[in-house]
């Protein structure tokens, strides 16, 4: 028998997201897949049903997955969803274990095979299934254009009959995926960049995209390509340095987030308070709190003379090319065990060892175990 995906429609609020794209189900069709897909799961990103060849449509989620091998999602699924799910089935999809406790509890003792996404090591030979680093890119692309209309002025400069108009400066900070790729939208647009990041590793990343790098002299790098968490010294002799570029900034780009922990504040209420009148902030990092200290995830707010945006789920408000390259990320990432229309995991495989959530009635990942158990 073919093996069965079922993808899901996305439920969770403001989520356009799909988890298939049609390039993408031929793909998997060539895998030996039968494709089933959630009646208008792709709606929101203009794709109707009849825009899938050979898929199969149903519109009950949970008679969708009950007999299915593979399900695909963006968004983790619903507890109903899951326990409608067959023993030993295998879920790709964002779970964020820290935040969905109990439904990762419930994917253990349902002995479902999960690979979460955000999960997929940083390493050279996953990039293609990165979907973090996808979305990321997405984000950053996203963040400069909303900074750019949100300001009451232009970005590049301009020579005009009565004049020249100078160019606004930005300033990204964080420069992972979405901070560089923010930094490389805004300079397109005009602006005089600047770049900084605790890591001093990513100077040469933001000089080569025509960017200032702020150098602080601290040297924050942690685990997986992420940054540490700050001592107070540290954090003083930061601030010592990054305010002055804060307080010149017309925008300013934050990006900077730690997996499974509050956003660090990079921004403080005193620094907003000097800031130029007229400027804005883009807060990426607002599903964890924000990296200013004014923030208000979801909400875009005036302090005094600026303006703090801080959207949330970036990457679904440009749901075309986020499903594309996210389902890409998925197909990738199968490709890996689905092989001639048979499932073989390989255990030994870094990727999939490193992607696991669950697996037979254990949580295999550290920190999620944790996250569950309370310790």
């Amino acid at each position: 028998m073919p093996v069965k995906i079922a993808v899901l429609k996305e439920t969770a609020e403001r989520e356009k997201r799909v988890a298939l794209v049609p390039a993408v189900a031929a793909k998997l069709a060539k895998l030996g897949a039968e494709l089933h897909l959630q009646s208008g799961a792709g709606l929101a990103v203009k794709l109707a049903d009849d825009a899938f060849t050979d898929v199969r449509c149903a519109a009950n989620p949970q008679g969708l997955v009950s007999d299915a091998d593979i399900v695909l999602c963006v968004q983790p699924p619903s507890a109903e969803v899951v326990d409608a799910m067959k023993e030993g089935a295998i879920l790709l999809s964002f779970i964020h274990a820290h935040k969905e406790t109990s439904l990762t509890a419930k994917l253990r003792d349902k002995k479902i095979t999960c690979f979460a996404m955000e999960l997929v090591p940083r390493i050279t030979r996953a990039q293609a299934m990165d979907a973090l680093s996808s979305q990321a890119a997405l984000a950053g692309y996203y963040a400069a254009l909303l900074g750019a209309t949100s300001l009451n002025r232009i970005l590049p400069m301009m020579t005009t009959a009565v004049g020249s108009i100078r160019p606004a400066k930005c300033l990204v900070m964080g420069l992972g995926v979405a901070g560089l790729q923010a930094l490389a939208t805004a300079r397109r647009l005009g602006a005089i960049t600047e770049g900084y990041d605790v890591r001093p590793e990513t100077r040469e990343q933001a000089e080569s995209l025509g960017a200032k790098f702020v150098n602080t002299g601290v040297d924050a790098r942690g685990e997986g390509g992420y940054a540490r968490e700050l001592t107070q010294e540290e954090k003083d002799k930061i601030a010592e340095v990054v305010t002055k570029h804060i307080q010149s900034a017309d925008m300013i780009i934050t990006t900077a987030a730690i997996p499974g922990r509050p956003s660090p504040k990079l921004i403080s209420k005193h620094q907003v308070d000097g800031m130029k009148a007229g400027a804005v902030i883009v807060d990426l990092a607002a599903e964890g709190g924000g990296n200013c200290e004014y923030t208000k995830p979801g909400e875009t707010i005036q302090i005094g003379q600026v303006t703090i945006a801080a959207p949330l789920n970036v990457p679904s408000l440009l749901g075309e090319h986020a499903s594309e390259l996210y389902s890409k990320n998925q197909f990738n990432l199968i490709e890996l065990f689905l092989k001639e229309g048979e499932i073989n995991i390989d255990w030994e495989d870094e990727v999939l060892a490193k992607a696991c959530l669950t697996h037979a009635g254990e949580i295999k990942n550290e920190m999620a175990l944790k996250a569950v158990e309370g310790k």
